[in-house]
């Protein structure tokens, strides 16, 4: 069993930045590719970034290259997604989730946290 807990959501302007952190214990952390994925109000959720289990590969949503970075501290069993210049579109629950290879479908994701709310105003 993994247990993760996202943080570090927030209200926001348009601009500005912001760094979400999952934490993850039960079970050993480099064992899994982690990966975000977001949901907007009355949208389905979408897979925003991902990161293998060494952290050799990443992947991201198209709309939010450039402007977010995945990485991770395994030693600190520690996931992160840091986000700049925020727009009002990316306002949603972020989740962080874990999976036994990078993937960016949702169904490869074995395990969720209950997310944290990113709310962009302009």
């Amino acid at each position: 069993q993994v247990q993760l807990v996202e943080s570090g959501g927030g209200l926001v302007q348009a601009g500005d930045s912001l760094r979400l952190s999952c934490a993850a214990s039960g079970r050993i952390f480099s064992s899994y590719a982690m990966g975000w994925f977001r949901q907007a109000p009355g949208k389905e959720r979408e897979f925003v970034a991902g990161i293998s289990r060494s952290g050799g590969y990443t992947d991201y949503l198209d709309l939010v290259k450039g402007r977010f970075t995945i990485s991770r501290d395994n030693a600190k069993n520690t996931v992160y997604l840091q986000m700049n210049s925020l727009k009002p579109e990316d306002t949603a629950v972020y989740y962080c989730a874990a999976a036994i290879g990078i993937a960016t479908q949702e169904t490869l994701y074995e395990y969720w946290g209950q997310g944290t709310q990113v709310t962009v105003s302009s």
